[in-house]
């Protein structure tokens, strides 16, 4: 059975998606979204072979979904939407395949034969991701964006990853790593990127190591293995 998710922000679409696949015996559907977020949250759970991913979603598309995911964990993307004019953009994007609502029991028959040879022969499925321009964050009863250009910098621990601005401090989904990758914060530190926008000041240590001041006074440690890196944006 192919692990699979089903991401749409329409309930019914999502549960005459669940019935379709069901139908074809080849699926175990491990999850349902109706957001980005707990899509985010589900893949890193879940870690499905394939999602079935709406383009077209308010709040964060299909698309920015996609940017924020780990490379690592990447399932099979499979676009579904309703909207011709999409599916162009889909491939152009590197997309696997994608369907057209209301989906054909003969056209996913398709999809399915090409999922099986991609899974058989393990191919990467490394996607050609957006850059990153808006952070989700997420809070009691709500998600907050946050411009990339609004961040000091992002630092994670054993609790998870935290994002500082002015606004304060507040939790995302989205990896260092990741956020290093696609949204041009840079690697200060094993635990911290840095937005160098925002750095007031560099204070350099004996031990070759240093720290950053922020524009909002926040101390953020730069490790001997990034200094030169930080340097270099720095012109310093």
């Amino acid at each position: 059975m192919i692990r699979a998710l089903i991401v749409d922000d329409e309930i019914h679409a999502r549960e005459e998606l669940e019935a379709i696949l069901d139908e074809t015996g080849t699926f175990r559907v491990v999850g349902k979204c109706d957001n980005a977020i707990d899509a985010l949250k589900a893949i890193k759970r879940e870690k499905p072979e394939v999602i079935f991913l709406d383009i077209q979603m308010p709040g964060i598309t299909g698309m920015e979904l996609l940017s924020m995911i780990d490379e690592e964990i990447m399932p099979i993307v499979v676009f579904v939407t309703a909207y011709d004019e999409y599916a162009l953009k889909a491939f152009e994007e590197s997309a696997f395949d994608y369907l057209l609502k209301p989906v054909e029991k003969q056209r996913l028959a398709k999809t399915i034969i090409k999922i099986q040879k991609r899974l058989s022969e393990r191919y990467s499925n490394a996607f050609i991701a957006t850059e990153i321009k808006r952070i989700p964050c997420v809070g009691p009863n709500r998600i907050k964006l946050i411009n990339i250009s609004d961040v000091e910098y992002v630092r994670s621990d054993v609790s998870g990853v935290y994002l500082v601005c002015a606004q304060g401090e507040f939790y995302t989904e989205i990896t260092l790593r990741v956020l290093e990758a696609r949204s041009g914060l840079i690697r200060c530190h094993k635990q911290f990127v840095v937005n160098i926008d925002h750095v007031d000041e560099i204070i350099f240590h004996e031990n070759q190591a240093a720290v950053i001041k922020t524009r909002l006074k926040k101390s953020v440690p730069v490790s001997r293995r990034y200094l030169k890196k930080i340097k270099e944006k720095l012109e310093i």
